[in-house]
């Protein structure tokens, strides 16, 4: 998914009210809006994927696995952003004053994209750092069966893994994502 700025210099509040009217989707990044265009073929099999493997193993745990149209809320009010697939383990809580920017996800996944992977990796990963909830933040790879995972331990450090055909990531609550299972069927399709 690609992002092109489209408005700045609206407040959180403007950019929520505005937001909610749109057709679009559009990310909020301290004052900056930007328009999200939609994905590739491979890049949106990757995310059914994704958001197929972990509803099969979570929900029996008490979690709900959302798709890319959940606003989630980084970083107070500073970044809204939607994300390929998140997930909340326990009670989902919204943003105060708002009934629609989920405020505690447990884990979140980015499917990279040429457009996007920078700020995947930078930006958006510095305000998913400051989700006390967030516990695992997954990177999925359009170019080849490749899945980075970023993991928070007990302590507040976050843990890097990568994964690749043949081999699982383990998530923070013991849950195995399989890279063949994420990556079944969908190379042959076109990607970015």
């Amino acid at each position: 998914m690609s992002r092109v700025a489209t408005r700045s210099q609206l407040s959180s509040d403007d950019y929520l009210t505005w937001e909610r009217e749109q057709p679009a989707r559009h990310e909020y990044f301290r004052g900056e809006v930007f328009a999200m265009a939609g994905g590739s073929l491979r890049h949106n099999a990757l995310c059914s994927n994704v958001h197929a493997a972990l509803n099969r193993e979570l929900r029996a745990r008490g979690c709900v696995v959302l798709t890319s149209d959940q606003r989630v809320g980084a970083s107070e009010r500073d970044r809204y952003v939607y994300p390929d697939v998140s997930a909340v383990c326990g009670e989902a809580r919204t943003e105060p004053g708002t009934k629609d920017v989920l405020a505690n996800p447990t884990i979140l996944v980015e499917v990279l994209s040429s457009s996007t992977e920078q700020f995947d990796r930078g930006a958006k990963w510095d305000g998913y750092q400051r989700l006390e909830s967030l516990t695992d933040y997954v990177l999925v790879s359009q170019a080849e069966p490749h899945v980075e995972h970023f993991l928070r331990d007990h302590g507040g450090t976050w843990r890097y893994r990568s994964a690749r055909a043949g081999e699982v990531i383990v998530l923070s609550n013991g849950v195995e994502l399989d890279v063949d299972t994420i990556f079944a069927g969908v190379m042959t399709l076109a990607g970015d």
